[in-house]
């Protein structure tokens, strides 16, 4: 909670007089689907108001109160985050991005667009896609998630293997800090190494140390040829070490991604197809560029040593229908039951032993465990069903990362839900001076306290 927090009646009526008309709710069910985003985690009570944010100002002026009256503010996108960090409980005020969704410039010749928090990312690469451009982070909810949500969790997604995560698109952040003051981080440049990089910083904080209004992000051009390979494996350790081997022989695709035996037949129950027949593991492959053919049909030589079949296609529809496999995955998985949706990432040497591991713990609990992997970057996805023993699985499973020299967050974010496991990564000294930073920044403790850090 924020330092010296103030009572519940701080005055609503005040903040309301300094925003745009209309902005602040205090509407029951409106506080109550701001309360909660994608984790599943519940928190006690619900917020006091949300402040739909109409423009920069807004959020200068709800922060400004807020400090002034030690409210703590929850900053909000589409809420498709999964590791709790856009939960808000009672006493605190969300502060709602997603109607910021303006598109305010896009500069083919510079490549670049600057892009409002509440943009959806599917939204900003066709944008970009009419310019011959693209904006490669592609994360599995690029369709419904925001620019900034994947800014303030540094997302990741399908094509992270060659183009890098959200950090690697952003030159650039427009930002509020706590206090009300306006900020502007970064360049508009290719290059630039003046001044501390704040622009980093900022990217992946999770709202703890400022609310974002605008981004200038990175754009690419767009793939000229693409090449999609689909291979099957006898087991998940053999898929993921057959990835490996990709990565090993000097290819780099753009997608190189896994799923196991669990979980095509979970997409096979939930949409009548036939994956599981076809083997115990599934790995999808894409590469692109002018040399996507050659490359694809190298990637698939590779794969096709241990595989029990391969297929490659330069065919836009049934490209698609490879890459829906993946797509399909999780919405798949969730029909079964409630999940808890992990994220861990290993030195991508060791995603067999990491995928092996899973499979083992699954067998030995009972708890069922589906695992879908970005693996060219070594991100898994294990996919507990929720019930008797699955946190004690959760919590084997983050042991396990960190045992293969992990992390217990490849690109969802600590939220609330991880903040019990950093200590264990990172070590007492760093988590002291992650609080300096954070103390210099929201001195008064008000931005999404008890997330992060």
């Amino acid at each position: 909670m924020p330092r010296s927090a103030a009572p519940l009646t701080a005055p609503l009526d005040a903040l309301a007089r300094t925003l745009t008309p209309g902005a602040l709710s205090v509407d029951g069910a409106a506080r109550r689907a701001a309360s909660t985003d994608r984790s599943g985690a519940v928190p006690r009570g619900l917020p006091r108001a949300v402040v739909r944010a109409g423009s920069a100002d807004d959020v200068a002026a709800t922060l400004t109160w807020a400090t002034a009256h030690r409210v703590p503010v929850v900053p909000r996108g589409a809420g498709t985050g999964l590791a709790g960090g856009a939960t808000a409980g009672e006493g605190s005020v969300v502060l709602d991005l997603f109607g910021l969704d303006a598109i305010l410039d896009l500069r083919p010749g510079d490549g670049l667009a600057v892009v409002q928090p509440g943009v959806i990312t599917a939204d900003l690469d066709r944008a970009a896609r009419a310019h011959g451009l693209c904006y490669a982070p592609d994360p599995a909810s690029v369709e419904i998630s925001t620019i900034g949500g994947n800014i303030a969790t540094n997302a990741g997604g399908l094509r992270c293997v060659k183009y890098g995560v959200t950090r690697d698109a952003v030159l650039g952040l427009d930002v509020v800090l706590a206090d009300g003051t306006r900020l502007r981080t970064g360049r508009e440049t290719v290059k630039g190494v003046s001044g501390y990089d704040l622009t980093s910083l900022i990217t992946g904080s999770e709202g703890t140390l400022a609310v974002i209004v605008a981004a200038t992000v990175r754009l690419l051009p767009a793939p000229a040829v693409t090449g999609t390979a689909a291979a099957f494996f006898g087991s998940v350790r053999d898929a993921a070490a057959a990835c490996a081997a990709v990565l090993d022989a000097g290819l780099r695709p753009s997608t190189l991604e896994l799923l196991d035996g669990a979980t095509l037949a979970a997409i096979d129950a939930a949409h009548g197809s036939g994956h599981r027949a076809r083997g115990e593991a599934f790995v999808l492959a894409r590469t692109d560029g002018f040399a996507a053919g050659a490359e694809i049909a190298e990637v698939e030589r590779v794969l096709a040593r241990t595989a029990t079949h391969t297929e490659v296609t330069a065919d836009p529809a049934e490209a698609e229908r490879l890459v829906a496999a993946r797509r399909l995955a999780l919405p798949a998985v969730e029909k079964l039951g409630p999940v808890l949706i992990e994220d861990i990432a290993v030195p991508r040497s060791r995603l067999a032993e990491a995928a092996g591991a899973i499979a083992a713990i699954s067998a030995r609990t009972g708890v069922p465990v589906f695992t879908l992997a970005h693996a060219g970057d070594g991100n898994l996805h294990p996919l507990v069903v929720d019930g008797p023993g699955a946190g004690d699985v959760v919590a084997e499973i983050f042991r396990l990362a960190l045992d293969l020299g992990g992390t217990v967050s490849g690109e969802h974010g600590v939220g609330l839900l991880k903040r019990p496991w950093l200590a264990a990564e990172h070590g007492a000294a760093a988590l002291a001076v992650q609080r300096r930073i954070k103390d210099a920044l929201d001195p008064a403790g008000i931005l999404n306290p008890g997330k992060a850090i």
